[in-house]
């Protein structure tokens, strides 16, 4: 993921950035402050993958239903996306630094919540708060980025440097959620932020010089309520269909959704100053390169909530254990990210993506062979991971290049923020859409394996979720675990078959849509 800013124009505080910015070499005072806004940018990725090992332990605390676990997973990346492009817009007005700064102490402040929930419903209340918070630091620690470096070279090892940081906070994720979940408890997961927004409060003043833009763009109101109006009800109703079927608040949810979205649209074309430049996807190298980002995250990131969730739940390793086996995996991610842009020099950017894509096909289709958790079934789920996370590595480099080059130079800032909201969005609409499906397969396979005479309270417990069917085990009849157990795997092979087909149909539109796309295109 990058976002690849124009440089705001307005001078920056502090000698050595202003000796550096006449010269056009960056002090070693830059380079410092890139190391300082690598720590929020790691923790961003991280968030976004930390609950996958300590959901169900979380669950099983709280008491959460199954649509309450989602939207805990989910609420964090939803709202990332919804405030992405405003939050941009803010930072301009009120200067990138301040921003960062603000953002980063309500971000700390949301995750003591969350640490601190007693209900599923104030956990969701945190993640929320903890993704508006987010939506603060992405865009300013880019924005950032672009101005710390003037020299062009420099700037993209600066973006380039960034990417890798969300990379490997994305992958340690798992890894630090579930060591934390077996040595603590799942709460102290979230206090990972604390002393990275302390170190970020007392050194961003000595490092961070503040930019404004000299003429800041408008912040409307008004398209900020209709896009989060839109996304949400729209989120709402899809896992309701998933759960529920067509059931009449579902169809409505979505309905409501779709009119605010009209709504925004219409806006937008009247502003002259709009929160989103529709124009923009009249190119079509751009919007494809946008359905390949959302796409492919939201394979990638159903994959990652349905994997964790099988090594701990059939498999049965420990969060830890599970955790360091989803990391190995994520190293993949890294590899892809740095291996396409290397391989873009030699091949049109649009074959690496269609390759790239190809073979996450193939991961998503080793999925199909996981089995009842013995060594074979880790192992192809392992297997399958890391092929998924091969080419989210090169989709979410090349992506983001292809879509920023398709656009106009004057277009740039706009054409950024899309890419982040898309991958953003894509991420925790995998956790929602595919964590619906294989929840309403594993429903229905297990609803008619259930015996006559089954007490209330347990057939609601089984039916809810697996997790939720083993914290009742021990009064279960003989079998019935076994059996829910077959029936999550069933779900979890039903939304790996439909990741596979449409993952390789997108591979196919990326080969046809993006050839001709030349070798310019490529990543810094």
């Amino acid at each position: 993921m990058t976002h690849l800013q124009a440089p705001i124009t307005a001078p920056a505080s502090g000698g050595d950035h202003r000796a550096a910015q006449a010269s056009g070499r960056a002090g070693p005072r830059a380079w410092a402050g890139l190391a300082l806004l690598s720590l929020p940018t790691i923790m961003l990725g991280m968030d976004l993958t930390l609950l996958h090992l300590t959901l169900p332990a979380l669950a099983r605390d709280l008491q959460a239903t199954t649509t309450q676990a989602l939207w805990i997973m989910d609420a964090y990346g939803f709202l990332i996306a919804g405030f992405l492009i405003t939050m941009g817009t803010l930072g301009d007005r009120i200067g990138r630094r301040r921003l960062l700064l603000l953002g980063a102490g309500a971000f700390a402040l949301a995750s003591v919540l969350a640490a601190c929930a007693t209900s599923a419903g104030m956990l969701i209340a945190a993640r929320a708060a903890l993704g508006i918070a987010g939506a603060t630091l992405m865009p300013s620690t880019l924005a950032l980025i672009s101005n710390l470096f003037v020299d062009p070279r420099e700037r993209a090892l600066g973006i380039g440097i960034w990417v890798t940081m969300w990379g490997i906070g994305y992958a340690l994720g798992p890894v630090v959620g579930g060591l934390l979940t077996e040595a603590f408890w799942w709460g102290a997961a979230f206090l990972v932020a604390v002393p990275v927004v302390l170190l970020l409060l007392v050194l961003a003043p000595w490092l961070l010089p503040e930019y404004r833009a000299p003429r800041a763009e408008r912040l409307d109101l008004l398209s900020v309520g209709l896009s989060l109006a839109a996304i949400l009800p729209v989120i709402y109703g899809i896992k309701q269909l998933a759960k529920a079927g067509p059931a009449p608040l579902a169809i409505a949810a979505i309905g409501i959704g779709l009119l605010f979205a009209l709504l925004f649209v219409r806006r937008q074309r009247r502003l002259a100053d709009p929160l989103l430049d529709l124009s923009l996807f009249a190119n079509r190298a751009f919007s494809v390169a946008l359905v390949v980002l959302l796409v492919g995250l939201i394979a990638v990131g159903g994959a990652m909530l349905l994997v964790a969730q099988y090594l701990q739940l059939i498999a049965g390793h420990s969060p830890a254990a599970a955790g360091l086996w989803m990391g190995l995996a994520a190293l993949a991610m890294i590899a892809g990210g740095l291996g396409s842009s290397l391989l873009a020099r030699l091949v049109r950017p649009g074959f690496v993506v269609a390759g790239s894509l190809a073979l996450s096909a193939l991961g998503y289709l080793l999925f199909m062979r996981l089995g009842s958790g013995d060594a074979s079934g880790v192992s192809a789920a392992i297997a399958g991971l890391a092929l998924a996370y091969l080419g989210n590595g090169a989709i979410a480099a090349l992506g983001t290049d292809l879509v920023v080059g398709a656009a106009p130079p004057e277009k740039a800032g706009s054409a950024s923020a899309m890419t982040e909201m898309v991958q953003d969005l894509g991420v925790s609409l995998g956790i929602a859409l595919l964590g619906s499906l294989a929840g309403a397969v594993y429903q229905h396979r297990l609803s008619d394996h259930l015996p006559d005479g089954l007490d209330e309270g347990l057939r609601s417990a089984v039916l809810d979720s697996l997790w939720a069917a083993q914290s009742v085990a021990p009064e279960l009849p003989a079998g019935l675990l076994e059996q829910a157990r077959q029936a999550f795997v069933a779900g979890f092979g039903g939304a790996a078959l439909l990741s596979a087909a449409s993952v390789a149909l997108l591979a196919l539109l990326s080969s046809v849509t993006l050839r001709q796309v030349g070798r310019d295109a490529k990543t810094a």
